[in-house]
């Protein structure tokens, strides 16, 4: 047959030969991808295993399948009738630098999907390696790509590789960026720095929310607001950021927050006042321990002096302040292994502040906010019983009443 059409012209037997070649490829390619990797997929599916579903959604089986109708072309090319050696070498070398790249895209999926399968891990979380896996991705395009040049040009792969030594300079210049955030990476892995699910805090870049995601360039934050902030992962090693995780693992999460007075209401008790505090149930042992001091120190004056100046006596503002250390001590949300302080600061344009410090049981915000609005409620309410006033700069109709 191929003798005949030679007869014709000498062109046709070595096309029809390579149009033979092509159909016998694509129906190959057609089978593998139709009946092969459709097998393959629903196994997948209908398995319990998870590593085979990563493989699939990462198309690993779909790249392979490729590679068959290549070896097909370059396996048959040789017994195409009537093909030029030149042609059939340059048939097979563009053949083998397919095969190469579909063999490339197949490994950087085969990554990628084990990553996938490693980020379901609790690990995972500890230990981010997606920044690694991309590094490696890299490298593999590196070889693979100058693997393709060798393979189409005809050429060995070290006289490709050997011309690098002389690119360095350039390639240093053009992977600067890659070569920090790998370090970065390498860093924040090893020092546990930074973790998937973590709440950080970086003003400079706006960021203030969960990292969702670290990669070896970047590491993705989704601030509260629900947006996201992309923040270079070399950044996280050169400018400092805040990790609330520590606050996560505690268990407790803090209130700081302070309560002004107006400096003008502070007073001593008077005995009907300390008789009506007893009947407090959180002051009770205060009083009476408070009662027992005093009376001792007043008994130890030494000479006779006038009571109201020179005795000590309780005062307002000091058993409010008692009032809300035993009301937080017995709070059942509040911490009581953690630091639990009501203090006075320094007096100041604004009155007295008395802070709250204490550590909630939980870390969850929403719970957080309605506990310590609950107790700034109750604390902010209560201050009147004991003759306080809370300071609050003049409004418009404070200054409408003095009319």
């Amino acid at each position: 047959m191929f003798e005949q059409m030679d007869a014709i012209h000498p062109l046709l037997p070595p096309a029809a030969g390579l149009l033979a070649l092509l159909v016998a490829a694509v129906i190959v390619d057609l089978i593998a991808k139709r009946i092969l990797v459709r097998s393959v997929r629903t196994v997948a599916r209908r398995s319990s295993a998870t590593w085979d579903d990563a493989l699939v959604a990462h198309n690993v089986f779909g790249r392979l399948a490729q590679v068959v109708p290549a070896l097909i072309v370059f396996v048959g090319v040789p017994f195409v009738p009537g093909l030029p050696e030149g042609g059939a070498l340059l048939i097979r070398n563009v053949a083998m630098g397919y095969t190469v790249l579909v063999l490339t895209l197949a490994l950087t999926a085969i990554l990628s999907a084990a990553n996938t399968i490693y980020a379901v891990s609790p690990m995972a979380k500890e230990r981010p390696l997606k920044g690694f896996v991309q590094l490696v991705q890299i490298v593999v395009w590196i070889f693979g790509g100058v693997l393709i040049i060798a393979t189409v040009l005809d050429r060995s792969p070290l006289l490709l590789l050997s011309g690098f030594g002389a690119m360095t300079a350039i390639l240093l210049l053009v992977f600067k960026d890659t070569i920090l955030s790998l370090v970065a990476s390498v860093q924040l892995t090893a020092q546990d720095m930074v973790r998937v699910g973590d709440w950080i805090e970086m003003a400079q870049f706006g960021a203030d929310g969960d990292v969702v995601d670290v990669q070896l360039h970047t590491v993705k934050v989704q601030n509260w607001d629900k947006t996201i902030t992309t923040i270079p992962t070399h950044r996280l090693i050169t400018d400092s950021f805040r990790n609330w995780r520590g606050m996560s693992q505690s268990g407790g999460r803090r209130i700081k927050r302070c309560i002004f007075l107006d400096v003008s209401s502070i007073r001593f008790q008077t005995q009907d006042e300390v008789d009506h505090f007893t009947r407090f149930a959180l002051l009770k042992d205060y009083i009476k321990n408070k009662h027992q001091d005093l009376a001792a120190y007043n008994t130890g004056l030494a000479t006779e002096v006038d009571a109201n100046v020179n005795r000590r006596r309780l005062t307002n503002v000091g058993t409010f302040r008692a009032y809300a250390y035993s009301y937080l001590k017995n709070h059942p949300k509040i911490h009581n292994d953690m630091t639990l302080i009501v203090r006075q600061l320094a007096p100041g344009p604004e009155g007295l502040p008395l802070e709250i410090y204490c550590f909630t049981k939980t870390t969850e915000w929403v719970a957080y906010e309605d506990i310590q609005s609950d107790i700034f409620d109750h604390l902010l309410a209560i201050v009147p019983e004991f003759g306080l006033r809370l300071f609050q700069k003049p409004a418009g109709s404070d200054l409408a009443n003095l009319k």
